[in-house]
């Protein structure tokens, strides 16, 4: 157990040094999350990094939606013992004032993705609702913490070859940080868990939507679903800006409707019903602009190549580039769908954010009945 910057810090939670964390569960992980965009769909932009202290890894990657095109850059080394060490290969983030501004970086590369960012929170950094999870069998599947806040971006991003001044009077994003136990690495031997799969798997939808509205303030709606549509897990928050006051103010829960583009899980079209923090009735029309596909190499859908957490050697840095102009290449990029769309409120308020949509084996409310099935 080495010492580390980490230890100079009065936040110990165990009795070890900070590069061991409470569990031995290889799938305790620690991550950020970034998206950035101009509200329009002109490009869209994903980016993270993550720990795996118990897999000894940590990665980082930048997806970029541009044309009918996703760049990618991604990179893996050994973790080592320094957790304050958040270099991976050309990525480095850095927390410039807790809570409320970040700055991202990536060198100059081979493969044409450079930026230097700043993200600045215009709302509060909000808690979200814990997850947790257990298979049948007695293992924890998921355990997660995590918070989440909307902003906007200064700096400059380099893409295949096109400069963008990045200005927070048009550019904004959401950040999301979360911790805890999630899969990640290598799959791992079923065991019991093999009888449940032969016996048919259920199903699980997951939807997440931090929708930044021209003042900057947040209203933001989280689900988790079972495939019978009995949620496991909602958040249903408006955040006001600081300039507003940055109050938190809990609403109702909401309601779905999901339409899809044919032959796929991916959103068409999206209505969200709910009470306003007062308690008048809500409704909300999200039109997609672009999607971010995170199957297309981020490690967020577990490929031979590359997942979250699994281990390359030493060091290992890569890029990447997807064609996903045409309907049979995006429809081999599912289920984790980053849509970047805009949101238009009966109250007269527009929008812009993430829809994240996630849907896996079977969901009956929207006419998912088999595990493989898709929309008519």
């Amino acid at each position: 157990m080495p010492i580390s910057p980490m230890d100079e810090y009065l936040a110990h939670q165990t009795s070890d040094t900070f590069d061991r964390v409470f569990t031995s569960d290889r799938n305790f992980y620690d991550r950020y999350y970034y998206n950035l965009h101009a509200c329009s769909d002109e490009i869209f932009v994903v980016t993270g990094m993550g720990q795996y202290p118990n897999l000894g890894t940590t990665d980082a990657f930048v997806s970029v939606a541009l044309g009918d095109q996703h760049f990618v850059v991604r990179a893996s080394r050994e973790l080592g013992s320094n957790r304050l060490d958040t270099r991976v290969g050309p990525f480095g983030f850095e927390v410039l004032e807790g809570l409320r501004k970040v700055r991202l970086t990536c060198d100059p590369n081979e493969w044409g993705i450079a930026f230097d960012l700043c993200f600045e929170g215009t709302v509060p950094a909000v808690e979200e609702p814990k997850t947790f999870q257990r298979f049948p069998h007695g293992r924890v599947h998921m355990d997660t913490s995590r918070f989440s806040q909307v902003g906007t971006w200064s700096g400059h991003l380099e893409v295949a070859g096109q400069h963008f001044d990045i200005t927070p009077e048009r550019w904004r994003g959401v950040r999301d940080r979360s911790w805890g136990v999630r899969a990640v690495g290598e799959p791992e031997p079923p065991g019991i868990r093999a009888k449940s799969a032969a016996s048919g798997f259920g199903g699980f939808f997951h939807t997440w939507m931090p929708i930044q509205i021209e003042d900057g303030s947040l209203y933001k709606f989280f689900a988790d679903e079972d495939q019978h549509g009995h949620r496991i897990v909602e958040e249903s928050t408006f955040v006001a800006s600081f300039e507003r006051g940055g109050a938190v103010r809990p609403m109702g829960s909401p309601h779905f409707d999901f339409r899809f583009h044919p032959g796929t899980r991916e959103i068409k079209s999206a209505t969200i019903e709910v009470e306003d923090p007062d308690g008048t009735p809500l409704r909300i029309e999200a039109t997609p602009l672009r999607t971010l596909y995170l199957a297309a190499g981020s490690g967020y859908i577990p490929r031979p190549d590359w997942s979250h957490g699994m281990y390359h050697g030493e060091e290992k840095i890569e890029g990447k580039t997807y064609d996903v102009g045409s309907a049979e290449a995006r429809a081999a990029l599912g289920p984790l769908y980053e849509t970047l769309s805009r949101f238009e409120f009966s109250s007269g308020e527009v929008g812009h954010g993430l829809l994240e949509n996630l849907i896996v084996g079977s969901y009956h409310p929207f006419g998912l009945d088999e595990p493989g099935s898709m929309a008519p």
